[in-house]
């Protein structure tokens, strides 16, 4: 019996990992409830429709009432992105952009330098960037060759500040989470909201996490896919837009609450003004390190496309890399023809796809995320679809 007892307390987190990944586009996305967007979306309208992208989640949900240091409420998690999938251990190019400094992205001097990195892109709360690090370095032993374990020390984690629902320095999170989204990773459709790094988090002052969207576009007789992920933990209500309209001022009621009373909105108060945004784009495109910079940075105007001015103390980072740009290790990268600077055409298709996906996704994360009650009785609402619905409908009635 206590060997049972062990043998399942061993598989209870990569379990519940798979079960999330399952969970996917379980309730309804920003589509579903009349926004509209531009573009064409790939079959999943996900990060996973470029073609080996690979995503995993570990969600850990635990305790309630008041915050005691060590012990709990966790509302916290991971989010794993593996661009060649889990069973590659070759690199990728890579590009970053820095919207707002004020955060946490490692392994990032490395994509500054040589325009690559290395393994898994990992996900979570500020509090479990250490672990996290040290986690997928002793993930890679065994799934690396031994004399080749040394492109694994600078691992890829980011990280937004999931404070004001969780425990932050109390490390709900432990090594065998992380394990389980590595290995439970998968293509198909992403979970949304309330999972991985975005379970803790706030964004527009209501509740946040993680959200996903894609683009397909052609350039000549070429067709290529961009996806984007992001992490939200980022923005003000006030300034929250919505295909242009200013949702964030005409939705009534849902502030967040401690103990049944409003502690934001027009009398009560400011919102916290540390906050986070993370972006991942992943692009099939055959792309340099220098044009997938030129990605990232486009990231940008999607953000700003949902209100967003990034605040003197919100860290927002995008990081773009393409799957059909792979550097193997000990030999020489692997490139289809590259698309030239000077390919307006291509490259204008490229970053409207980026723009129109990043805004996209941030929706999606908003409509996708519930409400959630975390540390000291903090309850933040999800963006209330009813409303969301009845202002698009009156805002866009003949679509």
């Amino acid at each position: 019996m206590a060997l049972t007892q062990r043998l399942w307390a061993a598989a209870l987190p990569l379990l519940l990992a798979l079960l999330v990944s399952t969970a996917a586009f379980a309730g309804p996305r920003a589509r579903d409830l009349g926004v509209p967007f531009e573009g064409t979306p790939g079959a999943l309208n996900a990060i996973t429709d470029v073609a080996g992208v690979e995503v995993g989640h570990s969600t850990v949900i635990s305790g309630e009432g008041p915050l005691v240091i060590g012990k709990g409420p966790y509302r916290t998690g991971v989010t794993i992105i593996h661009p060649l999938g889990k069973g590659s251990i070759d690199g990728v190019a890579a590009g970053r952009a820095v919207i707002n400094g004020t955060g946490e992205w490692t392994g990032m001097h490395l994509v500054d330098e040589i325009g690559q990195f290395l393994g898994p892109i990992a996900l979570t709360g500020s509090g479990n960037v250490g672990l996290v690090h040290q986690s997928l370095m002793d993930w890679s032993i065994g799934k690396v060759p031994e004399e080749a374990l040394f492109s694994r020390v600078l691992p890829v984690v980011a990280e937004t500040l999931d404070s004001r629902l969780n425990d932050v320095f109390g490390h709900g999170l432990t090594r065998d989470h992380v394990f389980a989204a590595l290995d439970g990773a998968k293509g198909g459709p992403v979970a949304e909201g309330n999972v991985g790094g975005g379970t803790g988090m706030i964004a527009y002052t209501f509740k946040g996490g993680i959200g996903t969207a894609s683009r397909v576009v052609s350039a000549g007789d070429k067709r290529y896919t961009v996806g984007v992920l992001v992490q939200a933990n980022h923005g003000d209500r006030n300034d929250l837009r919505i295909a242009g309209v200013p949702v964030g001022k005409e939705i009534k009621g849902a502030w967040p609450e401690v103990d049944g009373v409003a502690v934001l909105g027009p009398d009560a108060g400011r919102p916290q003004d540390k906050n986070s945004l993370l972006i991942v784009i992943a692009t099939d495109a055959p792309l340099m390190p220098h044009q997938l910079e030129r990605l990232a940075r486009r990231a940008a105007l999607g953000v700003g496309r949902t209100g967003s001015t990034a605040g003197a103390l919100s860290g927002e980072f995008a990081l773009a890399f393409s799957t059909s740009h792979v550097i193997p290790l000990g030999g020489a990268p692997r490139l289809p023809a590259m698309i030239n600077d000077t390919d307006s055409g291509t490259m204008n298709a490229l970053f409207s796809a980026t723009v129109q996906a990043t805004e996209e996704a941030l929706v999606n994360q908003l409509v996708a995320s519930e409400t959630m009650t975390g540390a000291n009785n903090v309850k933040v609402y999800g963006l209330p679809h009813d409303q969301l619905a009845r202002i698009m409908k009156a805002r866009f009635a003949r679509r």
